[in-house]
């Protein structure tokens, strides 16, 4: 099953078939029945929705919108709603495939789930993002709940966007329903912790990955690819680990100081000036550049499909963790693997996020909060098991971390299966 095909005239490297090829291999090769794989490779739902807002202007503008749930066999689906103009369908189903295999993972009750709307948020008043929030939920109301599909943010929404369709969810239900949703501010039921969640997760991975590779954090050299809320809380805790993080870019231009970026300066100039681009004593550079500098860790923490075969042979770091969802292609893996990097799998990496929103659903349905630090020790707790029980996979297995990823949140996909009656006579390869 290739995971390229021509669109618009253009090769391009699927999501939804790269995902797609890493299950079916994992089902093949813990001698699952052919029927896994059949439930497992497409969404057991897909929902798309026109949503109608009225510009500042008074035009009337219609906005595609789209919801996929892949599976709900451990729980509720679970996934962000992002705001972007490249989502589509493909995209949308593979995150919420990734979502399925990341709650397995960390050992939470939660199904894949994921949604999106085709739209550039940056030509938008508050006014209008408002009004094409709360239409989303209207739409899709009737498919979503605490007890059946979550929504969280994603690219481009926030705790601010999460008020607003928590208070259409609750409108259109004519009651308070908190666990509806998470990420959302703290005052209307959010989670301490829940904001730099994903980037906190993604260093605990990381400094999980130097323990196995017995490397010393402490003046190691890093570079991020993304400076949102993930990228930038990843750069805040790397260097208040002692990592010196020489190099970040997005979309608009990049920074780099070889001595180390002030990272807290360079949060503050991002939030003023919407870019890492121009900061003070820089030295303005490219993805492409970013990805050929000599450096210990890469943090590719933007889009899909950023690393691949033609760049990946630049790349000397050690470790590569993958803080955004599919960042590296298949061919990418195949060369950064050859070269000896050590991959931290999306599935692994950045679910964090939906760690802590695990923890704002539970706090939601006892009308109770936690503090932080009880928050982030149980955030501590479950990404390095998780990174242990991938890690033992590995070497049981004898295969790169990719693999051991998928074939443990397969595993455990399976094993629900097996629970459920689903699929007969089938035990999991190693006690995870």
């Amino acid at each position: 099953m290739p995971a390229k095909e021509v669109r618009d005239g253009k090769e391009i490297t699927n999501p939804y078939l790269i995902v797609q090829q890493l299950i079916e291999r994992a089902c093949q090769t813990l001698e699952l029945q052919e029927g896994v794989f059949d439930i497992l490779k497409k969404p057991k739902r897909i929902m798309k929705v026109s949503i109608p807002v009225r510009r500042d202007n008074g035009d009337v503008v219609n906005y595609t919108g789209m919801r996929a749930q892949h599976t709900d066999i451990l729980g509720p689906t679970k996934g962000g709603v992002r705001f972007h103009p490249n989502v589509n369908e493909d995209e949308v189903i593979a995150l919420s495939m990734w979502m399925s295999l990341k709650a397995a993972i960390v050992g939470i009750p939660f199904g894949g789930g994921k949604g999106g709307i085709i739209v550039n948020p940056e030509e938008m008043s508050e006014r209008e993002i408002e009004e094409l929030s709360r239409g989303f939920i209207r739409e899709l109301e009737p498919i979503m709940g605490p007890e059946r599909d979550i929504p969280a943010p994603d690219v481009n929404t926030s705790p601010q966007i999460m008020g607003w369709m928590l208070d259409e969810f609750d409108r259109l239900r004519g009651r308070n329903v908190p666990g509806f949703i998470t990420g959302k501010p703290l005052i209307i039921g959010g989670s301490e912790g829940r904001i730099e969640a994903t980037g906190r997760g993604v260093v605990m991975t990381i400094q999980e990955a130097a323990k196995r590779l017995d490397l010393e954090l402490t003046g190691m050299k890093a570079v991020i690819q993304g400076f949102g809320n993930v990228g930038s809380i990843t750069a805040k805790y790397l260097h208040e680990a002692g990592v010196k993080v020489i190099a970040v870019t997005d979309a608009k231009g990049g920074a780099m100081d070889e001595n180390g970026l002030d990272i807290q300066a360079l949060i503050s100039y991002m939030t003023e000036h919407k870019s890492v681009k121009g900061f003070s004593d820089s030295k303005d550079l490219s993805n492409e550049e970013l990805f050929r500098l000599d450096c210990d860790i890469l943090v590719p923490a933007a889009l899909e499909n950023q690393i691949t075969g033609e760049n990946a042979g630049d790349i000397k770091a050690k470790i590569v963790a993958e803080a955004a969802n599919g960042p590296t292609t298949p061919e990418g893996t195949r060369i950064l693997e050859e070269k000896g990097v050590f991959i931290i799998p999306d599935i692994l990496c950045n679910s964090g996020g939906v760690t802590v929103s695990y923890f704002e659903w539970v706090q939601n349905a006892m009308h109770y909060a936690w503090k932080e630090d009880e928050v982030l020790e149980k955030l501590e707790d479950k990404m390095t098991t998780a990174f242990k029980v991938v890690y033992d996979m590995k070497e049981a297995k004898q295969v790169r971390m990719r693999e051991a990823a998928y074939l443990l949140g397969v595993g455990r996909l399976a094993q629900a299966m097996k629970a459920r009656g689903w699929i007969k006579n089938w035990e999991m390869p190693i006690d995870c």
